[in-house]
């Protein structure tokens, strides 16, 4: 039986971003999630450089071709910048766990995309454990649906814009994807990475000059605490888990691949348990048991 590497780097992947996004956490509260959007990818490039320089023998991707650079730039741009700004505006206008339940979309129109764009299919067994799979990422994510979405959540009115502003960045984040997989190819997905995250920086960089942001920023780096939450976020993120990202859907249906990176929610719980000593409610472990039996269906497919 063949190792199944497209999605044990999903799983990997996800195992990254439950790591990155407990760090952010921690260094957003202190030097504002703008500020850390640039500085994370800047972190992650140089740590990109050092890799690739140690096992590559070349701190830049100056080996891949012009195509692989303008659509890897392209993916760069959709996913880090536009991706990621909408949905951390949408954090603040419906709250973080409506807006990653809307995020769930991202999978299926990865897999929509995969299917008209790639010509990539999807086995049954397999369209079935992605639908198992984002119920119980959805359950979780709802778990406190109760409490009125209080902690993050915006003006009364901006629902609706923030929906919409969710809905982009799960479409960001599909159309990265797919973008990434027709650029590389067969190129190497740490070196990628790395274009994608020029790419990212470039965007931001513009975005703070146009916006008057680069003092605020300046102030924010001073934070040594703050900075050293963003380097660990910045390994197990942008470094190793968006290039475990991209060697996933070298090798699986992307689809696939966005499904089992979306289970970050349901891997969040233990997470929190041990850190934080939060009590997790029973519909939240039924939901997680349900995300783990359909991500069992897609190795099994």
């Amino acid at each position: 039986m063949s190792i199944p590497l497209g999605e044990l780097a999903a799983l990997g992947t996800a195992l990254c971003w439950t790591a990155s996004s407990l760090a952010f956490s921690a260094a957003g509260r202190r030097m504002g999630s703008l500020s850390l959007n640039l500085v994370r990818l800047v972190l992650a490039f140089v740590f990109l450089g050092v890799y690739n320089f140690v096992r590559r023998g070349l701190p830049l991707p100056l080996d891949a071709s012009a195509e692989a650079w303008g659509w890897l730039f392209v993916s760069g741009l959709v996913g880090f910048v536009l991706g990621d700004m909408c949905l951390f505006r949408a954090f603040l206008l419906i709250g973080p766990r409506v807006a990653m339940l809307i995020m769930s979309l991202a999978p299926p129109i990865a897999a929509v995309l995969g299917w008209t764009v790639l010509g990539e299919r999807i086995s049954v067994l397999g369209i079935v454990g992605m639908g198992v799979t984002l119920v119980g990422i959805a359950v979780v994510v709802l778990e406190r649906a109760g409490d009125g979405n209080a902690a993050g959540a915006g003006p009364k009115g901006e629902s609706g814009k923030g929906i919409l502003l969710a809905f982009g960045g799960a479409v960001g984040q599909a159309v990265g994807l797919v973008l990434s997989k027709i650029g590389m190819k067969t190129y190497d997905p740490f070196a990628a990475t790395q274009i994608r995250i020029l790419a990212g920086i470039v965007g931001f960089s513009l975005l703070f000059t146009f916006v008057g942001w680069w003092g605020r920023t300046a102030v924010a780096v001073r934070d040594r605490v703050a900075l050293g939450f963003a380097s660990l976020g910045a390994i197990a993120g942008p470094f190793v888990g968006v290039s475990l990202s991209l060697l996933s859907i070298q090798h699986t249906e992307t689809g696939v691949a966005a499904t089992i990176m979306a289970t970050t929610p349901v891997l969040v719980i233990p997470a929190v348990i041990l850190l934080h000593k939060e009590h997790v409610s029973l519909r939240a472990i039924l939901g997680a048991l349900v995300a783990v039996g359909g991500v069992a269906l897609l190795w099994i497919r």
